[in-house]
């Protein structure tokens, strides 16, 4: 897939020789703050390119993972259904938490939940220089998140000219967006000053899907001679309806914009809805950079990094018990509730690269501590006995180091020769009550070593490479809460437990071969992802939306992508991609909750279910790609794009009632670029699920067993995509 996005960003690009001259020059400092965790073109490393060209052509109102929808094996959705708020993607179908996500070689992965939400940092296509994801254990990254894959991204380069450019965008389902940017170029002394602001909005597909998002993105540095200085700054904002519990089954044939989040009865035994159930967060990131080349082979980059987060999610709650919330009051109320979070992440990433023409050296620290502070607390209710008082508090410390080593060696000017060895030792500790009163008392240190090696060999046209490469990965602290709840729950029912969750581990072959001339690109890749004690989603969600995980012994992922490009005329280019794969779970055991009848609900322990060998939850065997662009006038493009994602179960269990139908998605875009005030005006349509698919694209699932025999209970949460919908675009630059 690399090949043929290498050669689209290269028929794309538009610009004179001088200006990339320069343009280069300025680059070569600029570019080491991210080359380090990418890999080159002769790494051995599944991966593809998007540039900034192709990020600014995407449809308006999306997130980054909706414009990286049509990449191989990628799957996204977004749980308004929009594009636009809460919206996930899977990468061969590893999950969130399993992708690595940087940002100028900082990840961006929760430190807790080790997912990214997307949310948080709004308008990145507006910013960003360039994208490479990353299949598979790819190079060593920096977190925790790289286990799968990898999302690797970088802010503009700095420009040698001035510049501005002013987006605007609306659509269905009174979707918005403006977002202004500018950059004084670099000037005479060295100095430079970019930044842009973002704003965006939707009423969302699904009832209560609104989003109001706004980012800043803001940078001041300096570059002279063999140093560089820069100061980063990047916030985002978010205001949020709830939408995490999806769309009962039930309700899908009647109203599938239904949602029950907030709902409860008035005084008058209405239906009604509370008008803030919401999700709200701040989140900045400080990012100091200094790079300096000590000669033309050596260079070395550090960037401190301090990321503060706070936040809250606001619920009402109908018909709970005073004692839920520790208040001794006695009787049952409606409460309106606020989880929060306080939180704060700094890093210190250190590198030193070393490069010529057939070796290159890298290696690094990247050195990182998360405090994270839990409270809830409850600030209203029916008797109006209570306001603002706390219920709970615990907090969460994790203290990470790594290191690595890396190396590529052109043994024969065909045959080059990649190896790299990565440490991480992490420690964390959780204290505290959880909102249940469990006490979340933990301690641990783990400690891991990850090698890699490979070889590229390139003929003409073609090229050819294989790796190896074992990666190992640590619970998330969502994932240990909710573990040792399920623990004290059974202590409490007079049963033994422990908490007995895992470190992961995986071993990745990756064999790949490409073609690139000048009107063909292809290529194709075997990829076996061998797991011990992977640790996979079960189907079911935490009160707070977190995917809830266990220890599986033996599982894997294997398949082939195949990829292609052609252009037979000038007006014309044809694009596809398909993954071919198999995910597999051997000899399946999972714990079925267990209840006395379907009246009390009284909790008597867990029922062990083996299923023998199962189809992994959320990973279609298909997954394909195919589109079409035609420029049949100067600055006129119009194409069609078609997105397949096979059969997905919910669950682990391999049920047929617990299933997504495969869908198939068709999209229209038309852009037109006319020459207006000394600079460019680009003005385009977009139409999303041309042919009206009524389809779903994720799911939940909870089930419960009886000991009294009643029949199983199945709660689930469907989340259905929009459909058929429009938005336009205009885009000044100068």
């Amino acid at each position: 897939m690399r090949v043929f996005l290498f050669a689209a960003a290269a028929l794309c690009c538009i610009s004179s020789g001088a200006y990339a001259q320069e343009q280069k020059k300025v680059e070569q400092l600029d570019s080491v703050i991210v080359a380090v965790s990418r890999a080159g073109r002769n790494t051995p490393v599944t991966y593809s390119y998007i540039g900034k060209d192709a990020l600014r052509d995407a449809a308006p109102g999306k997130s980054l993972p909706m414009i990286l929808s049509l990449q191989p094996s990628v799957v996204t959705t977004n749980e308004g259904g929009t594009g636009l708020g809460y919206s996930k993607m899977t990468v061969r179908g590893s999950k969130g938490s399993q992708i690595n996500v940087t940002l100028n070689g900082i990840t961006l992965n929760d430190s807790e939940s080790q997912e990214v939400f997307w949310v948080n940092i709004p308008g990145l296509d507006k910013i960003l220089g360039s994208v490479q994801l990353q299949r598979g254990l790819g190079t060593s990254s920096n977190g925790a998140g790289a286990f799968g894959a990898s999302v690797n991204m970088s802010t503009a380069f700095v420009s040698p000219v001035p510049f501005s450019s002013i987006d605007l965008n609306a659509g269905s389902y009174n979707t918005r967006g403006m977002s202004f940017a500018a950059g004084s170029g670099l000037l005479d002394n060295g100095l430079y000053a970019n930044f842009a602001v973002s704003l965006s909005g939707t009423d969302g597909y699904i009832r209560n899907a609104w989003a109001d998002v706004r980012s800043f993105f803001g940078v001041l540095g300096w570059m002279r001679g063999n140093n560089s200085l820069k100061f980063t700054l990047l916030s985002g904002k978010q205001h949020t309806g709830i939408t995490w519990e999806g769309i009962p089954a039930s309700k899908m044939a009647e109203d599938r914009t239904y949602n029950p989040a907030g709902k409860y009865k008035d005084t008058e035994g209405n239906t009604a809805y509370y008008d803030n159930e919401s999700d709200n967060y701040l989140q900045t990131h400080y990012q100091l950079n200094y790079t300096h080349q000590f000669s033309a082979p050596i260079t070395w980059s550090t960037t401190l990094n301090y990321t503060k987060g706070d936040g809250y999610y606001e619920q009402y709650k109908a018909e709970k018990k005073y004692s839920k919330y520790g208040l001794s009051h006695g009787g049952v109320g409606d409460f309106i509730t606020r989880k929060q979070l306080d939180n704060g992440y700094a890093v210190l990433n250190s590198t030193l690269k070393y490069k010529t023409d057939v070796l290159d050296l890298a290696g690094g620290v990247y050195l990182a501590y998360y405090d994270g502070e839990h409270f809830g607390n409850v600030i209203w209710d029916t008797a109006d006995k209570e306001t603002d008082f706390e219920w709970y508090r615990n907090n969460g410390k994790k203290s990470e180091g790594t290191a690595f080593v890396r190396g590529e060696y052109q043994a024969l000017p065909w045959l080059t020769a990649y190896a790299e060895l990565q440490y991480r030792f992490i420690n964390l500790k959780m204290s505290g009550l959880d909102d249940e009163f469990s006490d979340l008392a933990y301690d641990t240190n783990w400690n891991f070593l990850n090698p890699r090696a490979g070889l590229t060999a390139k003929f003409g046209a073609h090229k050819a490479y294989a790796s190896f490469a074992v990666g190992h990965r640590e619970p998330g602290r969502s994932d240990l809460k909710e573990q040792i709840e399920s623990v004290n729950a059974l202590h409490a029912a007079g049963q033994p437990g422990e908490v007995t969750l895992r470190p992961e581990r995986m071993y990745d072959t990756e064999i790949g071969w490409e073609y690139l001339s000048d009107k063909v690109s292809a290529g194709v890749n075997l990829y076996s992802m061998e797991y011990k004690d992977m640790l996979l989603e079960t189907g079911r969600l935490s009160d707070s939306g977190y995917a809830i995980k266990e220890n599986v012994a033996r599982s894997w992922r294997r398949g082939v992508e195949f990829s292609a490009a052609w252009k037979p005329a000038h007006w014309m280019n044809l694009v596809g991609n398909i993954t071919l794969s198999t995910n597999k779970i051997k000899d399946y055991v999972y714990y079925e909750d267990t209840n006395d009848n379907a009246t009390d609900w009284k909790f008597v322990g867990k029922t062990t279910v083996n299923a023998g060998t199962v189809d992994m939850l959320m990973s279609p065997s298909v997954i394909g790609m195919a589109g079409v662009e035609f420029f049949p006038l100067a600055g006129l493009r119009v194409g069609v794009t078609g997105k397949y994602v096979g059969k997905q179960y919910w669950d682990n269990t391999q049920t047929e009632e617990l299933s997504i139908p495969a869908y198939y998605v068709l999209d229209a875009h038309a852009e037109k670029v006319f020459d207006a005030w000394k600079g460019k005006m680009t003005l385009g349509a977009y139409c999303n699920n041309v042919l009206n698919r009524g389809y779903y694209a994720d799911a939940w699932v909870y089930r419960a067993l009886f000991a009294n025999g009643d029949p199983e209970y199945i709660e689930e949460g469907l989340f259905p995509q929009a459909l058929r919908n429009f938005s336009v675009k205009l885009r000044f630059e100068f």
